[in-house]
């Protein structure tokens, strides 16, 4: 969310989540399996203190699988509910809203408890997720509905409604990454191949040779909102907000130009990322040519959206442009140099060029490229510009 949520981060709701090790340990794993309609399988799902899931075969039929401590590893949970068991209570996204206004009046598609991340508390800290999340009863009930099976080995497994889809990037998150296959992972942690539409009742097929470990770059898809996953590791060669500022600094201070107003144009602060500053940098998206706030060259009978560039004549969309605040999405720590179009969120050219590239789930069989920062669907042949700034004429 571009550093910060619209209205603001509070409390389990926030533009990002930090894992720490826990005082102490909250994982679970599995353990016994009961064939419903025995008093242990209903004793197991009426008992607050312990973790279970319950798949409905049928009105007749229940397998309830009793999960246990297990010391070795923490459990973080995510999804819509803002019950006490949710450590990270995420929205849907709405491209390009500034604030909650404009989110709340969607039907919300992400599950109440849509996932859970097993991390283990010992190096490599190696974290794992899992499809749906235990509420408040420590249980998970998958429905008659919801696709759900026997495996080879005698246990139960199945997908949620909408699923969790994970794709883990090629080469890491680096300016050498490229994106890999949007996956399907199971309530039990296995790897399927998508299903024909999201919710189908139809399961992908099983890919033995992936895993449910997450990795630097690993996208996250819970169907309204997806998560990027980024390791400690990882982290430590992104560009820090201190860098992303001086890098906004620099340009500031080349004093790039409007080359029709001859007036200094300068990004504003990080802080102020909504309001349309008088000396903001505007652009036009289909040349690149940078200026500041004009009225010069607009096609009425195009209403405005249209303008034709002074410098060149290429008639496009113009748009303020923005820094990209979110450290966390820059494959590397290179200077602002390229826009996403259309919304104008500004970044270091790899970082563009990756998430041009990447195909974000939509709705419930689509896929497009979209701005990382704002979530904007991307527009153009390329989805993002090169910046052609004016320096100052003296």
């Amino acid at each position: 969310y571009n550093g910060s949520l619209p209205n603001g981060d509070r409390g389990r709701r926030k533009s990002r989540f930090a894992l720490f090790k826990r005082p102490k340990a909250n994982g679970v794993k599995p353990s016994t399996v009961h064939i419903a309609c025995t008093p242990q399988a209903a004793k197991a799902i009426s008992n607050k203190d312990q973790h279970s899931i319950s798949y409905t075969l049928s009105r007749a039929q229940t397998v309830v699988v009793e999960y246990t401590h297990d010391s070795n590893t923490d459990m973080f949970q995510i999804g819509r509910s803002t019950e006490s068991p949710i450590d990270f209570v995420v929205t849907d996204t709405v491209p390009g809203s500034q604030s909650n206004s404009d989110t709340q009046s969607v039907q919300s598609t992400i599950s109440r408890f849509a996932c859970r991340i097993i991390c283990e508390r010992n190096p490599p800290f190696t974290a794992r997720i899992y499809a749906a999340g235990f509420d408040s009863s420590k249980n998970i009930f998958l429905g008659e509905k919801a696709a759900k099976w026997k495996t080879s080995d005698g246990q139960m497994d199945g997908l949620t409604t909408n699923g969790v889809l994970v794709m883990h990037p090629r080469n890491g998150f680096t300016e050498d990454s490229k994106p890999g296959i949007w996956r399907e992972i199971s309530v039990c942690g296995n790897v399927f191949s998508l299903r024909e539409t999201r919710s189908a009742q139809q399961r992908g097929k099983m890919v033995e040779i992936e895993t449910n470990q997450l990795q630097d770059g690993s996208l996250i898809d819970l169907c309204g909102a997806t998560l990027l996953w980024r390791t400690a590791e990882g982290l430590s060669h992104t560009p820090t907000v201190k860098h992303l500022e001086a890098l906004r600094q620099e340009i500031n201070a080349a004093r790039p130009q409007c080359p029709v107003g001859f007036n200094t144009l300068a990004f504003p602060s990080m802080k102020r990322k909504d309001v349309v500053d008088e000396k903001q940098p505007w652009v036009y998206l289909n040349c690149g040519h940078v200026h500041g706030y004009h009225n010069w060259g607009n096609k009425e009978e195009r209403d405005g959206k249209d303008r034709e560039c002074p410098m060149c004549r290429s008639v496009g969309p113009y748009v303020p442009l923005w820094l990209g605040c979110e450290a966390g999405f820059y494959v590397d720590a290179g200077p602002p140099t390229h826009a996403f179009s259309p919304c104008g969120h500004v970044c270091s050219e790899k970082t563009t060029a990756y998430w041009s590239q990447i195909p974000l789930p939509h709705g419930t069989h689509t896929f497009h490229a979209a701005c990382p920062f704002c979530a904007h669907q991307l527009a153009g042949e390329q989805g993002y510009i090169r910046l052609i700034f004016q320096g100052p004429l003296d």
